[in-house]
This record gives C-alpha cells, structure tokens and sequence, in this order.
C-alpha cells in the first residue's frame, strides 16, 4: 500500500458557519455518513477518512453512483491512474481521484492489486 496523499489538513475546532450545498452525486468524495479528509472545513459528515493510495487495474473502470452494477454511471478513470480508496464493502471500493473527484463506486477487482 501506497503512502496517503498529503494534505492541507483542518487545524484547532473545525465548524461549519452555515448551510451549504450538497454536491451532486458522483462528484466530490462526500456521503452523509463518510468523507474524504480534506472536506472536514467545508462539509460536515459522521466520519472523516484518510484515503490509501491504490491505483485502477488494466481496464479503464466507470464509476457507479451506488454499490449495484445497474446504478448511474459517473467518470470514467483511466487503466493504471492513481486513485485513493475511501471505503470497501462487500466486493465494492469507493475512490476518487482526489478531495475534488470525481468519486464513485467500483468493484474490488477493477483495482490493481495492493504491492
């Protein structure tokens, strides 16, 4: 496994000031229940995640908007990018390509293996 990307990080008490949009679906790496880090300023969720860095296998991978194989499709990642892996569950990944996506759900074995 890869080292987690660095991050400018939130410091002392991070609050949110009022209300804000929720981002459509597929787009940053935000669910009510999980976010990536570097949203902990901006968007308030149950819990924050340090992504690990892993990388798409030899296929290209379309991202799904939910942990089923006939869900919405969203952005398409490139066979062998750099992607950071948010959650599992099941035989799902959820990833992005960053705090500013695109995100989505891919199956586990769309990934390269760890090293």
């Amino acid at each position: 496994m890869s080292a987690p990307a660095s991050y400018n990080l939130p410091e002392g008490i991070v609050g949110l000031k009022g209300p804000v949009d929720k981002p459509a679906p597929g787009t940053l790496p935000l669910r009510g229940d999980l976010a990536h880090i570097a949203l902990a300023g901006r968007f308030l969720a149950a819990h924050y995640v340090v992504p690990t860095i892993r990388s798409v296998g030899n296929d290209p991978v379309t991202l799904k908007l939910a942990m089923r194989d006939d869900a919405d499709q969203g952005a398409t990642i490139e066979a062998g990018q750099e992607i950071e892996l948010l959650d599992c569950a099941g035989n799902w990944a959820w990833i992005t390509c960053g705090p500013d996506g695109p995100s989505g759900y891919a199956r586990l074995t769309a990934l390269a293996s760890e090293q």
